[in-house]
């Protein structure tokens, strides 16, 4: 009854809508202003920069994971990234955030990948239940830091 595929370029509008679903759930739905072709150029170039799994549930489209490599420097070896992971509210308890989540770390094992690396909002009590549940180590002591928007501007032009 589940299907795990790779995305392909038609699935641009779906992966689309499964992100501003995602942004709605996490309480910022202004702050997802992706476009189908901001997708098309990083997940179907020639290069893609991110790749998606998505899942469909008797043949309807039920959720995705939007993920990518990262390296450590210490360990020498890339590691998966997962920068979204979502399952349409009328499709869970089925275990399909598990199998997505099973699915790449088998991928990661495969290829030899030393970790698998997400984030989660402090306040997703259930997610983080759920990840843990999977095994997942919440790394409490470390703290994201991010440079975007005007920031990002002003730091760039402190380079020249």
């Amino acid at each position: 009854m589940l299907t795990l595929r790779s995305a392909v370029p038609a699935d641009a509008p779906l992966i689309l809508a499964y992100i501003r679903e995602l942004a709605e759930y996490e309480r910022e739905p202004q702050a997802a202003v992706a476009t189908e072709a901001d997708l098309r150029r990083h997940l179907f170039s020639e290069h893609p920069l991110v790749r998606v799994t998505l899942a469909e549930w008797g043949g309807q489209p039920a959720g995705f994971a939007l993920w990518f490599l990262n390296f450590s420097t210490w360990e020498g070896k890339p590691g998966l990234y997962l920068e979204d992971l979502f399952v349409r509210p009328g499709f869970r308890g089925h275990g399909i955030g598990k199998a997505l989540l099973q699915h790449l770390a088998a991928l990661a094992e495969k290829e030899g990948w030393s970790r698998f690396t997400w984030q989660v909002l402090d306040w997703n009590t259930p997610a983080i239940e759920f990840y843990e549940a999977q095994g997942a180590q919440i790394l409490r002591p470390w703290l994201t830091c991010r440079v975007a928007g005007e920031a990002l501007r002003k730091l760039a032009g402190a380079a020249d």
